[in-house]
Parts: structure tokens; C-alpha cells; sequence
């Protein structure tokens, strides 16, 4: 073999080397109810969304239970005659408004919104948000 027949010899090995392998055919979708089930799940991250949808509810609560157990009698002592700011209303004719429950509602999302704010922040200075 002559030098000029090693030397095309090495650039197509070279060349070979170099050209773009074809892609492995994509993962076939998985068979089957149920693997398809935990494909979906693990695909769009339902359990986290659901355990965090639960855990929302839970702090709900209990910051409800905190506007209405604490706060609202603080802001009943701090404003005299309101005694319990719930039930307090204003009637016209036949018909009660429940001021009172609004302003608690009110207050309690506040409160809620604060909390969730901050859960944020926090979260964000710990490198847990993609924010």
C-alpha cells in the first residue's frame, strides 16, 4: 500500500468518525394501563402538585383559624363595641348583610397572601424556585 493510498485510507476513517450516527430510535410510549399511568404521573408531576394542593389546603386552615381565633378578637379588643367582628351586620328591610364575615374573609386572605409571599422568598433564597 502507498503512502497516498494509507494516507485517503486514514481520512475516511477520519471522515467516518466524524459523520453524525443516526439518532436511537425514541423510547417506544410505554404498553399497558398501568405503566402508562406512571408515565403520566412521573411526565407531568401530578404527586407533587397534588401534596402541594393538600398542604394549601391544610395552611388554609390553619391560618383561617388564626385570623379567626386570635386576630379578630385582638381587633374586637382594639376597637370598642365590635366585640366579635364577625357577626356583626347591618340590616336593610328584611335583608342582613354579614359585614362582618366579609372583613374577616377579607383579612384572612391578607393574611394567606402574606404567608405565601414569603413561603416564596424564602424558597427562592434556598435555591428551591426556578424563579
Amino acid at each position: 500500500m502507498s503512502k497516498e493510498e494509507q494516507m485517503l485510507d486514514e481520512l475516511k476513517k477520519i471522515r467516518e468518525a466524524l459523520e453524525a450516527k443516526p439518532a436511537p430510535p425514541a423510547a417506544a410510549p410505554p404498553k399497558g394501563l398501568w405503566n402508562e399511568f406512571k408515565d403520566f404521573l412521573s411526565k407531568f408531576k401530578v404527586v407533587g402538585l397534588a401534596i402541594a394542593f393538600i398542604l394549601g389546603l391544610y395552611l388554609g386552615q390553619v391560618i383561617q383559624a388564626l385570623v379567626k381565633d386570635i386576630l379578630m378578637p385582638i381587633i374586637g379588643l382594639a376597637l370598642p363595641g365590635m366585640g366579635d367582628l364577625a357577626t356583626l351586620g347591618v340590616t336593610v328591610g328584611n335583608q342582613i348583610f354579614g359585614i362582618g364575615d366579609f372583613i374577616a374573609a377579607v383579612i384572612t386572605f391578607i393574611i394567606v397572601a402574606l404567608v405565601v409571599f414569603i413561603l416564596v422568598k424564602i424558597a427562592k433564597k434556598m435555591n428551591m424556585l426556578d424563579m
